[in-house]
């Protein structure tokens, strides 16, 4: 049995234990690392780079098929689906040596290649070594969501943890959840040959504006995908080959069923119970400082619930490297964080969407709106379909929200606004280079200066006189 005292242990080896792990021993502390299962966790191997390199995949096939307005003629792409998960492993493979245990050794990082249980306050058994800490992070993510719908154990299924293993193109693949995970899988499969039903028992990409998810849901059902909302799956039956889903709204069969209906958080293997840590299904407990019920026991990213994305993972590593290392308070702020979803076209959000900000803010709010069919770039390009929407409340951005081409990129320069209270004409004063799609984000926020300019009399008054007195 080995004995371990360290001043920082970092329960999971995700993007944000990970982050929290690098910081730590690069300024100093003695850190020690566990993680019992990959490194790198869900995003590298299961999440957001397979995914992403997927989606790449598609839109390569799904290029050939277009172009005629720009002279190209379009062609039927032979597409080898286990060579896409061929590209898909690459690009894992190839970002993997960044999050590796080698790397973070030499670091300084003490790894150990085992999962955690508390035995105790601050005390954590991995394996054969015992491990006193003087702080603890909790990084130890989320896994998916397998809903006890009747049948589904007796069926195969696949999630987002085996999905990117599948090498057999799948001929009729079922999605039963309709969030970002089932749409972005959906657009991927069809763009690659298969068939694809996506079964929500709600309403689809609920969580953004539904003005703009209207004009993604349109996209995929052009495309091919058939997207059956307020469809409550009841039942399953069948076979690898058939598999039938009997929903509210009627039965549905295809070849493969993927599960993606939500994430829940990675606690069963902690024993929390043993160091008085309180937690709920939706994950462990803590206050706004990130700390649990043991003030010396921190929790990160997604198994802390809120939003379950790797930058917010990122960002709790930021405030506890703060906390931890400098002895400096530092809160969770949630407004200034923004989520994209890479479908085409892609969906990004921050803060408040136009229907949480007039329930807020009433008549005090303005919505300023950019379409993407007036940006010259868009046009040259073929990508005219989008549009920027940004609320305002006295001249100041509370949410944002983008359908188009790069709206995951465009969201940007709103979090910073947001994060840092800046005025509207923050944007404006910004000098996007010409032509870009960037330049959507200052016709935004130039459409709200342009009433005040443009139809305002006392302000052509002004010109007028200034005019008649002007050498």
């Amino acid at each position: 049995m080995t004995r371990i005292k360290t001043d920082l242990l970092v329960i999971g080896a995700g993007s944000g234990g990970l982050s929290v792990a690098a910081g730590a021993a690069q300024m100093g502390a003695d850190v020690t690392l566990l993680e019992g299962h990959k490194m790198g966790g869900d995003c590298l191997n299961y999440g957001c780079v397979p995914s992403k390199a997927l989606l790449a995949a598609g839109h390569a096939a799904h290029a050939m098929t277009q172009g005629a307005a720009m002279g190209i003629t379009p062609t039927v792409p032979e597409i080898d689906y286990a060579a896409a998960k061929d590209h898909v492993a690459r690009v894992i493979a190839t970002i993997a040596p960044v999050d590796s245990q080698e790397r973070f050794e030499g670091l300084g990082v003490r790894v150990i290649r085992e999962f955690g249980a508390f035995t105790g306050p601050r005390i954590v058994q991995a394996g054969d070594t015992t491990i006193t800490a003087r702080r603890i992070v909790v990084a130890t993510g989320s896994s998916p969501l397998v809903p006890p719908i009747p049948g589904l154990a007796d069926v195969p299924y696949l999630t987002n943890e085996t999905l990117f293993e599948l090498r057999e193109k799948p001929e009729h693949l079922l999605i039963i959840g309709g969030g970002p995970i089932g749409m972005e899988m959906a657009q991927a499969h069809v763009r690659l040959g298969c068939k694809v039903t996506v079964i929500e028992g709600a309403t689809a990409l609920a969580k953004d504006d539904p003005e703009l998810t209207a004009i993604v849901l349109e996209r995929l059902r052009a495309e091919g995908v058939t997207i059956a909302e307020n469809a409550l799956a009841q039942h399953i039956t069948g076979q690898g080959g058939a598999i039938t889903v009997e929903t509210s709204a009627g039965s549905f069969t295809g070849t493969h069923l993927l599960i993606a209906v939500g994430r829940k958080p990675n606690i069963d293997r902690l024993n929390l119970a043993a160091a008085g840590i309180a937690a709920t299904k939706q994950g462990i407990t803590t206050d706004a400082r990130l700390r649990t019920t043991d003030k010396h026991v921190y929790a990160i990213g997604d198994v802390a619930g809120g939003l379950q994305f790797t930058h917010v993972a990122g960002y709790h590593a930021g405030l506890i490297i703060r906390q931890v290392l400098f002895g400096l308070p530092a809160k969770v702020q949630t407004a200034h964080i923004p989520w994209a979803t890479y479908t085409d076209p892609e969906l990004a959000q921050i803060g408040l969407t136009e229907a949480q900000a007039r329930e807020t803010y009433g008549d005090k709010l303005e919505v300023v709106r950019a379409d993407y069919h007036h940006n010259d770039r868009a046009i040259a390009t073929g990508q005219t379909t989008g549009l920027i929407k940004v609320m305002l409340v006295k001249g100041r951005p509370v949410g944002a929200s983008i359908v188009g081409a790069q709206a995951g990129e465009l969201i940007t320069p709103w979090s910073l606004a947001i994060a840092n209270n800046l005025k509207i004409s923050a944007l404006t004063n910004m000098i996007a280079p010409y032509p870009t799609i960037a330049e959507l984000n200052k016709r935004a926020a130039g459409a709200y200066f342009s009433p005040r300019l443009f139809d305002n009399m006392m302000v052509k008054r002004v010109v007028r006189l200034v005019q008649r007195l002007l050498p």
